[in-house]
Formats: C-alpha cells, sequence, structure tokens
C-alpha cells in the first residue's frame, strides 16, 4: 500500500469502528459501566469501585501521577483526592476487540486535593476489558487542554 493511502484506510477504519460501536448492543453496557464508575469516584463507594475497577487498573493523572486499583481506592475514600464535578463534554467508544472498548474524548474535572483544588478540562484516553462477564476499567491517561489565550 502507498504511503498516501495507509492515512486513508486508516481514517476508514476508524470511521467505520465509530459506526459500529454506535450500533453496538456493548455501548450501552459499557456507558452505564462509565457512568457507575463516575458516580463512585464522585461519591466514593469501595464496593462499586471494586467491582468496576480492573485489578490490573492503572490511572495516570494529568499531573503524572499513576494509581494502581489499591491507591486509586485507598485515595478516594480517604479523601485524599475528591472529584466534586466530572462532566463529559465528548465521550466516544470504539471496539478494537470483542472484549476490549475504547473511551476518549473531553472532560470537565474539578478536583480537590490536599495541596490544591483544580478546574481543568483534560482530554483523555480510557480502556475497558470485559472480565468474567461484567465490563472493567482497565485503564485512564489524561492531559490537561491550556486555557485559552486573550
Amino acid at each position: 500500500m502507498t504511503t498516501l493511502l495507509r492515512p486513508l484506510a486508516f481514517a476508514l477504519t476508524l470511521g467505520t469502528s465509530l459506526v459500529c460501536a454506535a450500533e453496538d448492543p456493548r455501548l450501552l453496557s459499557v456507558q452505564a459501566a462509565d457512568d457507575r464508575r463516575i458516580a463512585a469516584m464522585q461519591k466514593p463507594s469501595a464496593d462499586t469501585l471494586q467491582v468496576l475497577l480492573s485489578n490490573e487498573l492503572r490511572y495516570a493523572h494529568s499531573n503524572g501521577i499513576v494509581d494502581t486499583k489499591a491507591s486509586l481506592i485507598d485515595s478516594l475514600l480517604q479523601g485524599k483526592t475528591r472529584y466534586l464535578q466530572m462532566q463529559y463534554e465528548e465521550r466516544q467508544f470504539t471496539f478494537p476487540a470483542p472484549d476490549v472498548a475504547l473511551m476518549s474524548g473531553r472532560v470537565k474535572v474539578h478536583v480537590q486535593t490536599s495541596t490544591a483544588e483544580i478546574t481543568a478540562t483534560l482530554l483523555f484516553l480510557g480502556a475497558w476489558k470485559m472480565e468474567k462477564g461484567a465490563w472493567q476499567f482497565l485503564a485512564w491517561q489524561s492531559c490537561k487542554i491550556p486555557p485559552a489565550q486573550p
């Protein structure tokens, strides 16, 4: 395939994945799981987080800190990190494999930590994996969008 056709083939494949995801029966279940995750992070629920988060979780915050399942749950339950708001401005899902969902988009967050209160808009990539018949959150990576310059 020529170098010129590769980006076109990739774009067509990605477009097909997004269209198929909209019709995919997995979409509603993974969206519902993510909605439960957000609720459990805003009002920490150990039981819900234990069920929704994969034992292999890697949660990379926009400040570079990386949490595991245990450290994220501990931080939320002890109030070291408090998600006061997590509101999606955009959230898309694709299914690159039968038991994997990639989630990407933009989210507005208001977070309180022991050292600061942060309001930011983030770009993110998240990964969900079907484990034992249920969607579990496997990974998160985000970065801050700088404020617009006047």
